[in-house]
C-alpha cells in the first residue's frame, strides 16, 4: 500500500516532517530521543516508555527484525516510532517478523524519512516537548495548538495504567521465551558474574509499576519465586504474603502522581523486608524516604550512560530510561547515602538505607538491551535476602 505523509508536530510550534512506514491516524505523546544504536523492539515494549514518542537516533532501524524473545512485555508501549531510516530488508536467524509488520500489528504509527538529528538537538535545546504525530491532518497550525493543549506527564499516575490489573505469580508465559543473557559468539550467555541460583528459592514481592520481563526472568533464575502486585497494592496485602524481600520495579511517569504507591513502600521498608528498587522504583523509594523528585529536561534514555560507584570508585556504563530523578539535596544524609552519580550530570544514580536493608538504583541493570556492565546487583540483593533471613530477622 503507499506510504503516508506523516508530521511531527510539538507544542513550541515546531515541526518535522516525514513518512509513515507503519501505521495511521493520530497520537499524543511526548517527544523524546533515545541514543542506543540496537534494542528497538525491548525499547518499544518497555513500559517505561508509555505515552511517549520515542526518537532513535541511530540513522537505519529495523535491519534485523523482530523476535517473541526479545519482548520485554507482552505489547508495544510507547505511543509512536519515529526514526531516520526504516530498513527496507529484515536479515536475522531469530527474526520471525519485521519491524514495519510489527508496528501495524499493534496498530503503532511509525515515521522515518525525517532529521532526527534535527529533533534530538532541538529536545537538548528546548527540553522533552509535547506533540502530536497525524497522518490525517495537514494544517500544521492546528497540529501545534493541538499538541500544546494535550496533558503533558507532570503529576499524572501513568504507573497504573501499565501495572498488572491482578496480582500473579511469576514464572509466567514468558519466563522461558529467552536465556539468562543474549548468547555469545562462543555459546556461552553473555551474564558471565552472576551466582548460582539460592536454595531454597527465595519469595520475592514485586511491585509491578511496569516491570520489565528480562527483571522478572532474572531473579527468576538467581533463585526467586516472585508474587507480582499491581501498583496500588496496600503495604499490608504484600506484607501478607509474607516475602523474603521486596522488589520495585521500573515504570512510566512521575512518581509525584502515585504517592500511594511511595507510602506502600516505605511502610514495607520499616516492616525490615529487604527491598530493591530499580528506575521508577528507585524514585519511589526516594520519595518513600522523605526525599523529592523533579523532572529533568531531557532525560536520560541510551545505552551508554557512564555512572560512578561511590563505594568502589569504578565506573558502569548503564542502560537508562527516565525523565524523572530523585532530589539529592532532599534526602537525608544521617538515613540515606547517595551510592550512584551520573558522571554526565551528577544526578542520583543510587542509594541506599542507612538502617534498612534497602538499596536502589536509577539505572537498568538487567539491560535488554544495554550492557551488562550491573547485573550483579541482581546477585547483591538476593544475596541481601538470604542474609536477612537467615538471620531470623523476619522469623
Amino acid at each position: 500500500m503507499p506510504k503516508r505523509k506523516a508530521i511531527v508536530a510539538l507544542e513550541d510550534g515546531a515541526c518535522f516532517e516525514g513518512r509513515a512506514f507503519a501505521g495511521h491516524g493520530e497520537v499524543f505523546g511526548e517527544l523524546v530521543f533515545n541514543t542506543s544504536m540496537t534494542g528497538y523492539q525491548e525499547i518499544l515494549t518497555d513500559p517505561s516508555y508509555h505515552g511517549q514518542v520515542v526518537t532513535l537516533t541511530y540513522p537505519l532501524i529495523g535491519n534485523y527484525g523482530v523476535s517473541g524473545e526479545d519482548l520485554e512485555s507482552a505489547r508495544p508501549r510507547a505511543a509512536a516510532l519515529v526514526v531516520g531510516e526504516c530498513s527496507r530488508v529484515a536479515s536475522n536467524r531469530r527474526a520471525d517478523g519485521d519491524l514495519a509488520g510489527f508496528l501495524e500489528a499493534h496498530g503503532l504509527i511509525g515515521v522515518d524519512r525525517v532529521d532526527t538529528r534535527a529533533i534530538t538537538l532541538h529536545i537538548r535545546s528546548r527540553g522533552a516537548l509535547k506533540c502530536i504525530v497525524s497522518t490525517e491532518d495537514g494544517d500544521r497550525a492546528r497540529l501545534v495548538a493541538r499538541a500544546a493543549a494535550a496533558p503533558g506527564l507532570v503529576g499524572r499516575d501513568l504507573a497504573r495504567e501499565v501495572s498488572t490489573p491482578e496480582p500473579y505469580r511469576w514464572p509466567g508465559p514468558h519466563a522461558a521465551r529467552a536465556p539468562l543473557g543474549r548468547i555469545d559468539e562462543d555459546g556461552t550467555e553473555a551474564y558471565h558474574d552472576l551466582p548460582a541460583a539460592a536454595e531454597p528459592r527465595l519469595r520475592i514481592a514485586v511491585l509491578d509499576c511496569g516491570a520489565k520481563f528480562n527483571q522478572l526472568r532474572l531473579l527468576g533464575r538467581l533463585g526467586a519465586d516472585l508474587d507480582v502486585f499491581p501498583i496500588a497494592t496496600p503495604a499490608e496485602a504484600i506484607l501478607a504474603a509474607r516475602p523474603d524481600g521486596f522488589f520495585i520495579s521500573n515504570g512510566p511517569g512521575d512518581p509525584e502522581g502515585c504517592r500511594y504507591a511511595a507510602e506502600a513502600v516505605r511502610a514495607v521498608v520499616e516492616a525490615g523486608v529487604p527491598t530493591f528498587g530499580i528506575c521508577f522504583g528507585h524514585q519511589l523509594l526516594g520519595l518513600a524516604l522523605g526525599g523529592r523528585t523533579f523532572k529533568l529536561k531531557f532525560g536520560h534514555r541510551g545505552a551508554n550512560q557512564p555512572v560512578l560507584d561511590r563505594a568502589t570508585g569504578r565506573v558502569e556504563i548503564t542502560s537508562q530510561n527516565h525523565g524523572f530523578c530523585v532530589d539529592l539535596e532532599s534526602l537525608d544524609a544521617g538515613a540515606v547515602e547517595t551510592t550512584h552519580v551520573n558522571l554526565n550530570d551528577g544526578t542520583s544514580e543510587g542509594l541506599r538505607h542507612l538502617r534498612h536493608p534497602c538499596f536502589s538504583v536509577q539505572y537498568h541493570p538487567e539491560a535488554a538491551p544495554g550492557p551488562h556492565d550491573s547485573t550483579h546487583l541482581f546477585g547483591r540483593f538476593l544475596e541481601m535476602v538470604t542474609r536477612e533471613r537467615s538471620a531470623g530477622v523476619r522469623a
